[in-house]
């Protein structure tokens, strides 16, 4: 067993008696140890706080607190059964539930950057672990024997040379008079029971029998329901509006213009929206609002050019916001010209300019990718009841500590007058980190003096951004006479941001070296998709390495291999951020599970592999050409992610990475033309339907004991490579511009 210093005492363990049943609550708040800071979203790293929330009741049920939000990556059951196994509970006995926005209590209430299970692992096992320890020294007190006799299995304490058992609820009020330790003992990887196991989703039953779990579900008596109309187009601002006809209609209580953001208020990440002056439709029903809605005659006007400062991680940032209405020939038009043009060094190994004039053969290739709509299946919706005293929200959103602060600014509440309630959420991928809709929601409640839920139509979500951002990249690689890569240079940007990754892969592996990027200015809102960045970067990247494999005449994944060998053993530079071992055990293992290479295996086949959210996912996938249409009948995938905590879930997660991959890679894309988007329902935006998901999918895991870390992002950006590679063995053409159903077949 490893021996874990508690370094924050009792200040750092709150205890007391369950107010109903003499039971014991204990709440937990430790500072996370050096090896678990993070980044959010890939921004600065930070010491973040490792919470728990633990009631023992003296009938010996055990509630455990899930505090992070649940978008469907299943850390409501991931992160209790963490708790649960170092207290050696009888996971049959615990109840799961939400926790509200609490930041007294709880710290990084977030969710995004994969980061939930890496960064809870730590506290929840050491909160656990304390919990068992307390619970022991309780019972050997009663017993008056020496606590090293007494064993827990299963929410049982047990002393063998007496006979002696009780389950946890006895114990449970002498429990919280014992002193908290100096220093617990964790469990052996080797003995654990619950964790390392499958689990039932903890809502499962709730799910498929149709209880009230997600945002558009909450509701209350005496809610008024509300809507809004924003721009039609990007660039575009209200300046007037009747609502004479809308306003007599059945139903309607009440219609006005509001701004979602004080003019003097300085933004967080978390409040990226292009439309910040809307107008509110108040009435008895959804369907009611939304006929008034058609109804308003708007005027609308161009936005002048503005910069807005929006408070990051690090410092302040200037985003600069241009006026026009734009369109998506102006956005290819202007990305080839800044490809063409100077660009920002990120990183240079070597001299890779000389070695390009020198090379006996040069590869050069473009990928693009567009806009992409993240498209959850639940709407944007939220619930809020308003008064000058509080402020009581509820609904999905992945960010909710810090649309608190949000709120406050803008409702003029102290955070503690405020309470976020936090449902399950229906679909997320990066697009409810950016809680716009429920400041809406909260300023029309404040303005009506009523409890109100504001829901979005899809047309209304689909055409009112945040979408992942457009892309560009041009990829050089220079062969020696042995085709040997000698040199690599990728010089990348977008609209309105870039997605290069200058320090990873094949970045340490290749002498000379060089990442540059650039950027074009956009008025379109953009934010994080599922794997930021890297899901562009990955499809260019490893797409790219396939090609420069065939150009040297090498298998693709030894052609991977030989180059993470270079880098393990003699690296270039010093800040690659992946380790070359472990991305290398990822890749052998998908190559001896998916048996690449035999001969009898699938001809059209393609392969890819990735790091990023500190975890590495390696896939190959098999396609079919069947009257020329491609299907893909099955992916290979293999993970190193640490320790998993919930192998089914760990599973589903990476099945539905794969799928979500495939559909984004093969159909996903929005246009523009004068600002508007061109489409807005899923009659015209395609994602993938039932019958063209993968026949097959394989999922495996390294399994090395390491602590745990990202899993719900990285299998997504590697399978938009391997589909691009298997789709050149079965039709002989590259694919270099997403989506790949559009602009090949």
């Amino acid at each position: 067993m490893a021996v874990e210093q508690i370094k924050f005492g009792r200040r750092s363990f709150i205890k007391s008696s369950v107010a109903a049943g003499g039971g014991l609550l204990l709440a937990f708040n430790w500072f996370a140890p050096e090896s678990a800071k993070a980044a959010v979203s890939g921004a600065e790293s930070a010491w973040f706080k490792i919470n728990a929330y633990l009631k023992i009741s003296s009938q010996g049920g055990i509630t455990i607190m899930s505090p992070n939000p649940e978008v469907g990556q299943n850390i409501k059951t991931s992160m209790p059964m963490i708790l649960a196994e170092e207290l050696d509970a009888n996971w049959k006995s615990v109840v799961v539930e939400q926790a509200p926005l609490d930041t007294n209590l709880y710290t990084r209430q977030l969710a995004g950057g994969s980061d939930s299970i890496r960064q809870s692992w730590p506290g929840l096992r050491r909160a656990g672990a304390t919990a068992r320890y307390m619970l022991v020294e309780a019972a050997a007190r009663k017993w008056n024997v020496p606590s090293k006799e007494i064993t827990v299995e299963s929410g049982v304490l047990l002393h063998q040379l007496s006979g002696r058992k009780g389950h946890f609820g006895e114990f449970a009020l002498e429990a919280a008079k014992i002193p908290v330790p100096s220093e617990v003992q964790l469990k052996d990887l080797t003995n654990f029971s619950i964790v390392g196991k499958s689990q039932k989703n903890v809502d499962g039953l709730g799910i498929v029998t149709g209880m009230p779990l997600f945002g558009l579900d909450y509701i209350q008596p005496g809610t008024l329901y509300a809507t809004i109309a924003h721009p039609p187009a990007f660039g575009l601002r209200l300046k007037s509006f009747n609502a004479t006809k809308a306003k007599a209609m059945p139903g309607i209580k009440d219609i006005f213009s509001f701004k979602t953001f004080n003019d003097d208020y300085k933004r967080q990440w978390t409040d990226t929206s292009s439309f910040t002056e809307l107008i509110a439709v108040v009435g008895n029903s959804t369907w009611e609002v939304m006929n008034a809605r058609a109804e308003l005659v708007v005027e609308w006007e161009q936005t002048p050019e503005s910069r807005i400062i929006m408070a990051g991680f690090r410092s302040d940032m200037e985003v600069n916001v241009p006026a026009g209405l734009e369109s998506t020939a102006d956005h290819h038009r202007k990305m080839k010209e800044a490809a063409t043009g100077p660009a920002k060094t990120e990183r240079r190994d070597g001299n890779p300019e000389e070695t390009f004039r020198t090379a006996a053969k040069v590869i050069e290739r473009i990928y693009t990718a567009p806009f992409i709509a993240h498209s959850p299946l639940e709407p944007l919706n939220f619930f809020a009841d308003v008064t000058s005293e509080r402020a009581l929200l509820a609904g999905s959103i992945q960010s909710p500590e810090y649309m608190e602060k949000t709120l406050s600014a803008r409702l003029g509440l102290p955070l503690e007058k405020i309470e976020i309630q936090m449902t399950r959420i229906g679909g997320g991928f990066g697009r409810k980190l950016y809680g716009h809709y429920l400041v809406e929601a909260a300023v029309i409640s404040q303005m009506v003096k009523a409890p109100i839920k504001l829901i979005y139509s899809r047309e209304e979500d689909m055409t009112s951004g945040v979408y992942r951002p457009m892309y560009h990249a041009t990829y050089r690689a220079a062969l020696d006479s042995s085709n040997n890569l000698i040199a690599f240079h990728v010089k990348m940007g977008g609209i309105p941001e870039n997605a290069l990754h200058a320090n990873r892969f094949p970045a340490g592996a290749v002498d000379n070296y060089l990442a540059e990027s650039w950027s074009v200015p956009s008025n379109i809102s953009v934010g994080a998709m599922r794997a930021p960045g890297s899901n562009f970067n990955a499809a260019a990247e490893q797409s790219f390495l396939d090609e420069v494999a065939e150009a040297a005449d090498k298998d693709p994944i030894q052609f991977r291999l030989d180059l993470l060998r270079r880098a393990k053993e003699n690296p270039v530079g010093k800040n690659n951020d992946y380790n070359a071992s472990r991305y290398a055990v990822v890749l052998e293992l998908l190559r001896e599970k998916s048996g690449w290479g035999k001969e009898t295996s699938p001809k059209n086949r393609g392969v890819a592999a990735y790091f990023c959210h500190n975890s590495y996912s390696a896939q190959v996938v098999d396609v079919v050409v069947e009257n020329g249409i491609p299907r893909v009948e099955a992916v290979c995938c293999t993970n190193d992610c640490g320790v998993v905590v919930n192998p089914d879930a760990a599973a589903n997660m990476v099945e539905g990475s794969i799928v979500d991959g495939i559909g984004n890679a093969m159909y996903g894309e929005l246009t523009f033309t004068n600002g508007k988007p061109d489409k807005s329902n899923f009659d015209r935006y395609r994602i993938i339907r039932h019958n063209e998901a993968p026949r097959k999918i394989d999922v495996h895991f390294v399994e090395n004991n390491l602590p745990p870390s990202g899993l719900g992002e990285p299998p997504y950006p590697p399978v938009f490579a391997a589909l691009a590679n298997a789709l050149y063995k079965a039709t002989g053409k590259r694919y270099y511009h997403q989506p790949f159903i559009k602009n090949q077949f």
